[in-house]
């Protein structure tokens, strides 16, 4: 799964997970990606640095752009600051709506659920054997006890909690 900041033709910014980044290109040209806040099919990815981590407890590690074109915080090159599009400042201090974030929310469900296999009670036990690679390699999701998420956590285990609005908010 891989996470896209997106942006609309009004400059609205968002956030969306694709399965890869084939799957991104087939449902932008397909329409199927929407602006949540605007409705516009009209989307592209905006400038945006992957967060890695080394592993253990260390912070994550911010990589450098290197496609032509992108740019760099100024405290990262030493040259003067690249002034911000007339408007992308007020964008990026605002917070979301409630409304936004439930969109955002229903998203996302409705991606994962379209995505991945749905496995229950039995998530942590199969999140386990997928990771051990004694179970095909894909992507599930379930539900797990605060006990079993920590197991998973000490095990190495990758997986992400995610905050699921109910199917009468979806």
């Amino acid at each position: 799964m891989i996470l896209y900041s997106l942006r609309c033709e009004q400059a609205h910014q968002f956030d969306v997970w694709f399965r890869d980044s084939s799957a991104y290109d087939q449902q932008v040209s397909e329409g199927v990606v929407v602006c949540p806040q605007c409705g516009s099919q009209k989307v592209e990815k905006a400038i945006m640095a992957p967060r890695l981590s080394k592993g253990g407890s260390e912070e994550p590690v911010t990589e450098a752009p290197e496609a032509e074109g992108q740019q760099v915080p100024a405290e990262k090159t030493g040259e003067p600051a690249t002034p911000a599009p007339e408007g992308a400042q007020e964008l990026q201090q605002k917070p979301p709506s409630e409304a936004e974030v439930r969109q955002a929310l229903r998203s996302l469900r409705q991606y994962v659920e379209a995505n991945s296999d749905y496995v229950g009670s039995s998530f942590a036990e199969e999140a386990r054997r997928i990771h051990n690679e004694e179970a095909p390699e894909r992507n599930i999701y379930g539900e797990t006890t605060p006990e079993e998420a920590e197991e998973l956590e000490e095990e190495g285990v990758p997986f992400a909690r995610v905050p699921w609005v109910s199917r009468e908010d979806a």
